[in-house]
Parts: C-alpha cells; sequence; structure tokens
C-alpha cells in the first residue's frame, strides 16, 4: 500500500513511526520546513493551503490517505485542496481524524456512535460539516476515528510536572476521555484494514477525573500533587474552559468490535505506569 499523509501532527507522525514496515511508500504534506526535514526520506511536501500538480498527482495514487488537519474558520483547507482530486482517486480508505467533541455535552452520561452529533462550538461545527462533506464526497470510502483526548510520549501528565507546568483543577462530576497515541495508531490501522467505512470513537475504557491523573503521575514520580483548584477560581484559556462545558462518558465497544482494537492502554494508569517506566518525566 502506498500511504498520503495530509498533516504531520503529533498522531499522525507516531502513527507513521509504528507502522511505516506496512507501507511500501509514504508521502504527505506539513506545515513547516523544520517538520518535512525531522520526516526524510518520507517524500513530504510543504503546504499552506494550496498544492502543487505533484502533490496533488502523489495523493490520487495513494491507496490510503490520512487526514489530521484540523478545519479552519471558513472553507476547510484540505477539502478545498484535496477534495476532488482524492474523490477521482484510487485510495479505497481514508481515515479523517475527528474529536469526540462533536457529540457536544451530555452532563457525565454515556453515550456511543449512535448518540446524535450536537456540537456546541464552532470549531466542533466545522468538524461535522468535515465529516459530512467527505462522506458526501466518497461515501463507504470513509473512516472516521473521533479520538478522545491523546497523550503519549512527550505529551502527558509526567511531563506537565516535572516542567511545573500541572494544575489540578477540580469541576465536581466532570471526566474527560482519553487515548494513548499508539492506541490510537492501532485503531488507525484497524480503519485501513477493514473492508467498510464508517465511524468509531477512539477511547480508553475509564473516563476520568482530569484531577486523578494528575495525582497518580505525581505518585508514580514520588512528589506530591499540586493543591486542587476550582474550576470557577482557575485562569483558563476560552478553549481550555470550553473543554470543561462539555462532559460525557464515551464507549469504545464498537472500535474494539470493527476494528479489532486490542487496547494496550485500556486506563490513564497503564499508560502513565508505560510512560514512566520509559523514562518520561524523569
Amino acid at each position: 500500500m502506498n500511504l498520503f499523509v495530509i498533516g504531520f501532527g503529533y498522531t499522525a507522525q507516531r502513527f507513521v513511526e509504528l507502522h511505516r514496515g506496512a507501507f511500501a511508500r509514504v508521502g504527505g504534506t506539513v506545515r513547516g520546513a523544520d517538520k518535512r526535514a525531522q520526516l526524510a526520506p518520507d517524500d513530504i511536501d510543504l503546504f499552506d493551503g494550496t498544492a502543487p500538480a505533484a502533490t496533488l498527482a502523489k495523493a490520487a495514487g495513494a491507496d490510503v490517505v490520512l487526514i489530521s488537519v484540523p478545519p479552519g474558520a471558513g472553507d476547510d483547507p484540505v477539502l478545498a485542496t484535496f477534495g476532488d482530486t482524492i474523490t477521482a482517486g484510487r485510495a479505497r480508505r481514508v481515515v479523517y481524524l475527528s474529536t469526540v467533541g462533536v457529540y457536544g455535552d451530555h452532563q457525565g452520561g454515556w453515550i456511543d456512535e449512535d448518540t446524535p452529533l450536537a456540537p456546541e462550538h464552532d470549531r466542533v461545527q466545522a468538524r461535522v460539516r468535515v465529516e459530512q462533506d467527505w462522506r458526501a464526497r466518497i461515501g463507504d470510502r470513509l473512516a472516521v476515528l473521533r479520538l478522545g483526548g491523546i497523550y503519549g510520549p512527550g505529551r502527558n501528565a509526567l511531563v506537565e510536572l516535572r516542567a511545573g507546568r500541572a494544575r489540578r483543577i477540580v469541576k465536581p462530576g466532570q471526566v474527560f476521555n482519553r487515548i494513548h497515541v499508539d492506541d490510537a495508531g492501532r485503531a488507525i490501522m484497524g480503519a485501513i484494514e477493514r473492508r467498510q467505512g464508517g465511524a468509531w470513537n477512539i477511547v480508553d475504557d475509564e473516563p476520568a477525573p482530569p484531577q486523578d491523573v494528575i495525582a497518580y503521575a505525581a505518585a508514580l514520580m514520588g512528589i506530591a500533587p499540586p493543591p486542587e483548584l476550582p474550576f470557577d477560581r482557575a485562569e483558563l484559556s476560552p478553549m481550555a474552559r470550553s473543554f470543561y462545558a462539555s462532559n460525557r462518558r464515551i464507549r469504545n465497544v464498537r472500535a474494539k468490535q470493527e476494528l479489532g482494537v486490542d487496547f494496550a492502554y485500556p486506563t490513564y494508569r497503564a499508560g502513565l505506569d508505560a510512560l514512566w517506566a520509559a523514562g518520561e518525566g524523569r
């Protein structure tokens, strides 16, 4: 298979690092020269919202396309630039990395893929539009993966504690859904290998309060956790505050059954244990 990746963000780059051997050729786009240099010797082009004919030809000839670029405030740059090319191209599977934010707030209740989408903010409303636009274009060739909060090497509570950036913000009843980046990669491979498209929630087994994650990481490090900070007293950016406006527990049963994902890190504790053992936060 030939893989074309639009946007080598944290998850897409880790996926290629772990699963490079599954593909005869990997190409794609990034936004900066530094990231392109990191990804050598793969065939990577810069992407500024437009693409030359040679880049479009690579996308058209890919067997699998992985899209990890979030939509902008207006028209989605990936759809605008690559939509016609990918629609007419040879890709049998287009994997779009979306977010569980498309479900909106459920006041801590359990939900799954049959739950109606109810995006509350502009950025997740844009995600829904992009999901729908790709589905209208390519139908069953599309696999949408709705990811929880992603953590993993270099991006986790251990690192935040060591850097002095971690805060234990407490909002009673609030939980978040998470996924280790390597398990997200397993889900991407599952979506590529599946014969049919669809949409799946990619989260671990245990939605949990954010302050519990920080406390567990601190215990692994043998340090005192930061003091609890009530949510109504926390200084947060508008984006960070919007995350706390939605509270839901998300089931992952369908991803396990249909994508064959065997989560290596079914809880945040398992994920942090492995990261600590690997030297994270030391």
